[in-house]
């Protein structure tokens, strides 16, 4: 979509209340469901399952029961096989996590205690 990858986080309203994390990522946008939203504190862990990754275009998809909380680019600080450590830089500022796999389709999402100045 441009020179920098695009985030966008989803808030949806039904089927439940949830957010999903959307990261570009070769073409597409790999997708994570956050029941609780993004952490806000670094000792408090979210939940984020992996789902399916969706079209660049469902960037700016919104209808009745799903908006956009945020969106902008996101750049990557660090990855292995078990951890993927990124900064979101979005409408609401630049904050940076880490999504820890644990297993299957479930990952630890983890606002870092340094943050970018």
């Amino acid at each position: 979509m441009g020179d920098r990858p695009v985030f966008v986080l989803h808030d949806h309203r039904k089927p439940r209340p949830h957010f999903d994390l959307r990261l570009e990522e070769d073409g597409v946008l790999r997708s994570w469901a956050v029941p609780r939203g993004l952490p806000t504190e670094p000792g408090r862990n979210r939940l984020a399952v992996a789902v399916p990754d969706h079209a660049l275009e469902h960037a700016t998809y919104t209808d009745a029961d799903k908006s956009i909380a945020d969106d902008g680019w996101w750049e990557l600080a660090d990855s292995n096989e078990k951890r993927l450590v990124f900064t979101l830089h979005g409408r609401d500022g630049v904050r940076r996590y880490a999504l820890i796999h644990t297993d299957g389709v479930n990952w630890l999402l983890h606002l870092t205690k340094d943050q970018p100045s």
